[in-house]
């Protein structure tokens, strides 16, 4: 606990890093939902092009991060405020949710086709 008058210095750089990743991730959070609606809906070209686009921006959040780990472990000291540490957690959790939803389009996708031959089959 902090003594009364004492603060800390905040690394501006990071903290502009973390909102930055907050941001990109954030955003590629709203496509993978974009993405899900057009798979509920087989719109599997569409969910493709939203897939894409928020990889894209999760690739370049995690460039972001992957330059900070790298700086310190080049000696670069850094001290590391809570609002870093919530967007590395972002990053990774919307990552896994687009690993499941690009997963889920290609579930999707199969049981699209085997549904579409057997209804031409009739």
């Amino acid at each position: 606990m902090l003594e009364a008058g004492k603060s800390t210095m905040i690394d501006q750089k990071i903290v502009d890093i973390a909102m930055e990743i907050i941001t990109e991730a954030g955003d590629a959070r709203l496509l993978i939902n974009e993405a899900l609606s057009c798979i509920e809906n087989s719109d599997f070209a569409i969910a493709d092009e939203k897939i894409i686009l928020a990889r894209k921006l999760l690739a370049k959040a995690h460039g972001m991060q992957t330059d900070i780990i790298q700086s310190e472990s080049e000696g670069e000291q850094h001290q590391h405020p809570l609002l870093f540490i919530h967007a590395q957690d972002s990053l990774m959790t919307i990552n896994s949710e687009l690993n499941m939803c690009r997963r889920l389009r290609d579930i999707f996708f199969r049981l699209d086709a085997r549904l579409a031959v057997l209804e031409n089959s009739k």
